[in-house]
């Protein structure tokens, strides 16, 4: 393996670990907009009497832009997984898109994920029944099945913007790895493994 050859080849373990970190985040990307889409049509009754109030995700527009938001990141990261996978980073489309798809995938999940934590933090309605005050919709138990499963789809968000930090961070430290093997030509793609540099006599 020669040096000219900045690796986009990083090595057989880091293309391993950030394949599998990239799927990660397409999955948890997938779950929490499914999950966040699902949270629809659920009825609420502030009191015996009151007047139901039905609840959408649909009503809160940070959770509509979670649900895009996480799906536009889990397109653009399978598209990351094809090209490094399949494609090696060594197709000239790829090489100009990547730094695109490293810089959008963080930006939607992040932005999406800490709007929605700042809209689930306070849900309420204004109700008809007890002159107008604003009920909480977690305080009835249909309310609060609906609240679980925005919350749920927001830590799943959260956890795919970790995944894909974790997948920028490994990529990088395998990149400055293979920066620094000065003088030794490494055959067993395992510097990023921590298994040292093989040098050819």
């Amino acid at each position: 393996m020669t040096h000219e050859k900045k690796k986009s080849e990083l090595s057989k373990c880091a293309y391993a670990v950030i394949v599998a970190g990239s799927l990660a985040v397409i999955g948890l990307a997938v779950a929490s907009a499914a999950l966040m889409a699902s949270a629809r049509e659920c009825t609420i009754y502030a009191a015996f009497g009151a007047r139901p109030y039905i609840v959408s995700y649909s009503q809160f527009s940070p959770f509509v832009y979670l649900v895009v938001a996480n799906a536009i990141a889990a397109s653009l990261e399978a598209i990351a997984v094809f090209l490094i996978a399949w494609k090696k980073g060594e197709d000239k489309i790829g090489r100009k898109v990547m730094p695109f798809i490293g810089a959008a995938v963080p930006a939607l999940l992040y932005s999406s994920t800490g709007a929605a934590f700042a809209a689930g933090a306070d849900m309420s309605y204004c109700s008809a029944y007890g002159g107008g005050k604003r009920v909480s919709i977690c305080s009835s138990d249909a309310g609060r099945a609906f609240c679980g499963q925005v919350h749920l789809a927001v830590n799943l968000s959260l956890g795919a913007a970790a995944a894909v930090t974790f997948v920028q961070v490994v990529t990088s430290l395998a990149l400055s790895k293979t920066g620094s093997g000065d003088g030794c030509d490494s055959d067993s793609d395992s510097d990023f493994c921590g298994h040292g540099c093989h040098s050819k006599h």
